[in-house]
């Protein structure tokens, strides 16, 4: 049988074990991260638009991922401090993992699988975004150089 993107889980930066079962139900936009790239102050965007959606269904999830100039080389301690600390991350982030290649987070060979970009199936930098409808369905890939702002702009009409 098709997997379905609640069949996967995924380590927390605490090293637990979630099911994407935990949201079901709700816009899940899942980010590859870094805390050193030029896109980083995206957390800080990231970070409004799930303070302004969170009421209305919205949960974020960021991975973090070294795959791109090593721009994420910290481990799980250092990265939570620096989106806390930097950004005032409150949506929940996961362990490093890898978005490409083979040895790529099965979750991300899903996504990939699902919404192609422009590289065909890979994942082109830090800060791509993958948009999962409440019924766990993919439904839209933004652009690492997407700002969050724009992103809510398309939120603000599926979220009513």
């Amino acid at each position: 049988m098709e997997k379905s993107f609640y069949d996967f889980t995924a380590k927390s930066l605490q090293g637990k074990e979630l099911s994407m079962r935990n949201f079901e139900g709700k816009m899940v936009l899942l980010v590859n991260t870094a805390s050193k790239c030029g896109l980083t102050p995206q957390y800080k965007g990231l970070e409004e638009l799930y303070q302004k959606y969170k009421e209305d269904g919205l949960i974020i999830l960021g991975f973090p991922c070294n795959q791109f100039g090593n721009q994420e080389p910290g481990d799980a301690k250092t990265i939570s401090e620096g989106c806390l600390i930097n950004y005032g991350v409150s949506f929940p982030m996961f362990e490093k993992v890898e978005v490409n290649g083979e040895n790529a987070h099965p979750l991300y060979q899903y996504l990939k699988k699902e919404l192609k970009g422009f590289l065909g199936g890979s994942i082109k930098w830090n800060f791509t975004k993958f948009l999962m409808d409440r019924d766990g369905k993919a439904i839209k890939r933004f652009a690492p150089t997407t700002k969050p702002e724009k992103i809510g702009k398309f939120l603000e009409k599926l979220l009513k």
